[in-house]
């Protein structure tokens, strides 16, 4: 079965714009029953930056979600979802920028019993290059306390260590490279860029190699691939893409000639302070001669 691409922001918008697999996947990651998912606003959803002022930015993709969820334990709570799809893990201050947005969002607040309590946040990274820790399609990280003197994890819900703790996953999209261990993995694979035909926009993948209550995503992603606006915008983005990818290669060419002129300038001033040594060394030489030469003389009158 042909499924649009869904490492493609608009395949992966088109894929989350329908709830029901929105919910599929987000609670397959966060290994949390989603009862109700509510997108925020649209507005929020993608930054229109610019690059240094002048190039559009396209490196980040962010999706937010308020969500009804019922934990492990059998309790509910509602939560914060933050979500964001990059190429490259490198810019970390836009993602501590985009986290950071959450926590002071005076909306991500909700009464419970006459008291108002910040929502905990989930935060889910999809990355199309790996961190350095290799052969891990997905990573968990979850604030652990601990008592300091046994090194004992301690406590129960805390609405104080929850309204100030996120917990995150990252996907590596990478690393997800015939890996099926679990479902998780198994869903995860609608990633797997080593599943692309000829065409980079479409991946080849076979229906029943995962389980029946994920085939909603399955059926979405091959809607999408035969979406007329959907293909549209894949090759739009593969341009701009392409137009980004050139303008940093001409900025690194440009630094690297900067560097390559500093280096030869300094090279160049080096060389000019070795031969004005030299000079000096050869002036000196010269004086000591003549320091010798008129002790000579007045041994010698």
């Amino acid at each position: 079965m042909e499924i649009a691409n869904p490492i493609y922001d608009v395949v992966f918008k088109y894929m989350m714009e329908d709830n029901t697999v929105a919910k599929l996947l987000i609670s397959t990651i966060i290994g949390e029953e989603i009862v109700s998912l509510d997108p925020k606003p649209q507005e929020h959803t993608r930054e229109n930056e610019k690059i240094k002022g002048e190039i559009p930015n396209l490196t980040v993709y962010r999706l937010d979600f308020s969500a009804k969820i019922k934990t492990t334990s059998g309790e509910y709570k509602v939560i914060v979802i933050e979500m964001q799809k990059a190429e490259l893990p490198t810019d970390i201050m836009r993602f501590r920028r985009y986290l950071g947005e959450q926590y002071i969002d005076s909306d991500n607040r909700i009464a419970d019993n006459e008291e108002i309590d910040a929502m905990q946040i989930y935060a889910i990274y999809f990355l199309g290059k790996e961190l350095g820790i290799y052969d891990t399609p997905v990573l968990s990280v979850s604030p652990e306390v601990k008592d300091v003197s046994t090194g004992k994890i301690v406590g129960d819900k805390n609405k104080f260590i929850e309204g100030l703790h996120h917990k995150s996953w990252i996907v590596q999209i990478s690393c997800l490279k015939a890996r099926r261990r679990n479902e998780l993995e198994q869903l995860l694979s609608i990633f797997d860029q080593s599943n692309r035909t000829s065409d980079i926009h479409i991946l080849n993948v076979r229906e029943e190699d995962f389980p029946e209550k994920y085939r909603p995503i399955i059926r979405r992603l091959k809607g999408a691939a035969s979406d007329s606006k959907v293909k549209k915008q894949m090759k739009e983005d593969d341009e701009i893409l392409k137009y980004l990818r050139d303008v940093a290669r001409i900025e690194a060419n440009k630094l690297l000639k900067e560097k390559e002129k500093t280096i030869e300038e300094k090279d160049k001033k080096l060389e000019e302070n070795k031969k004005e040594l030299e000079e000096k060394d050869k002036l000196l030489e010269s004086l000591q001669k003549e320091i010798e030469l008129l002790k000579l003389e007045r041994k010698n009158g």
